[in-house]
């Protein structure tokens, strides 16, 4: 496979095959159709135009195909975009498929279920316990291969599952240094968090808000899914709600999107090990495109922010 779209520089032609992400049309001042589209492969993403775009273009080029592209790569408020000259759908005998252009967790799918299903298992309060097992259960298709977010961080294939496994690890190196946190609670409130993003996200590929997402949020769909789960499993106790408050703080303030602020030990905690894991994501990710002695693009989600990546050695 040819170098990534990530590896391009300003005035380079590309010819090679992406992924839609997204489309959507537009209208030019001059009253003509154009379609955005944001093409990507595993290094990354680049905005793209199709000027002059037919009826027939906008019903071929949608979220999610695979097109072979061909255009010049030039740069619109200071970041780079591709001005597409020729683009058409992938055909059989192109030899390419959408798994090869989809970026994928650093972790094997079975690796990330391994350390869940044993972060399950330490668990000592049943109550906890079962209700964690049953959602995980329910739904471990689509953990394993959905993305944490549709943007800035863990938004690759089976990115929830990674993004839950490594703030599992963080949740176990703060029991040692703190032994008081109550392990099963923090350790639920991981697994469980973010499980509301398998209805709120359309698929793992490329994925879209679905209504439920856009109307009712991951978070309120986790709380009804952890008081449906205990009817289910005929659980009653002071466990169910506390679950509920965990998922339902952990983005920590109201105008994050929490209807609750922490109101528990853990839920703090969970609310900054959630934080780090998604900052340094997004962090690891932005210098690992970057050389030494370079700034990354601005990160939207860390205030626009550009981060230098230092000259010296770890």
């Amino acid at each position: 496979m040819k170098k990534g779209i990530a590896n391009y520089q300003i005035g380079d032609t590309f010819d090679y095959f992406l992924f839609i992400k997204t489309s959507s049309k537009g209208v030019a001042s001059n009253g003509k159709a154009f379609l955005s589209l944001l093409l990507k492969d595993t290094t990354g993403e680049i905005d793209s135009k199709l000027w002059e775009a037919t009826k027939e273009d906008e019903e071929l080029f949608q979220q999610g195909e695979l097109v072979k592209v061909q255009g010049e790569v030039g740069q619109f408020r200071n970041r780079p975009q591709l001005k597409i000259q020729s683009i058409r759908p992938v055909q059989p005998t192109d030899g390419v498929q959408i798994s090869d252009f989809i970026e994928k967790a650093p972790v094997e799918k079975e690796d990330l279920m391994e350390r869940i299903t044993e972060a399950i298992f330490e668990m000592k309060n049943p109550n906890i316990q079962r209700i964690t097992r049953h959602l995980v259960k329910k739904y471990q298709e689509e953990l394993l291969i959905y993305p944490a977010a549709v943007r800035n961080h863990h938004e690759y294939v089976s990115g929830l599952a990674h993004h839950i496994v490594s703030m599992l690890n963080i949740a176990q190196q703060l029991k040692k240094l703190y032994p008081e946190i109550n392990q099963d609670l923090l350790y639920a409130g991981v697994i469980l968090h973010d499980l509301g993003k398998l209805k709120e996200l359309s698929n793992a590929a490329s994925p879209a808000y679905t209504l439920e997402g856009k109307l009712i949020g991951h978070i309120t769909i986790m709380v009804e899914e952890v008081q449906a789960a205990a009817q289910e499993l005929q659980i009653e106790g002071e466990e169910v709600t506390i679950l509920q408050h965990m998922v339902l703080s952990h983005h920590g303030k109201a105008e994050w999107g929490s209807p609750k602020p922490p109101l528990i030990r853990e839920a703090e905690l969970l609310h900054h090990i959630d934080m780090i894991d998604a900052q340094m994501n997004m962090l690891n990710r932005s210098l690992s495109k970057v050389a030494p002695g370079e700034f990354t693009d601005r990160i939207y989600a860390l205030d626009q922010r550009s981060f230098y990546k230092p000259t010296f050695e770890n």
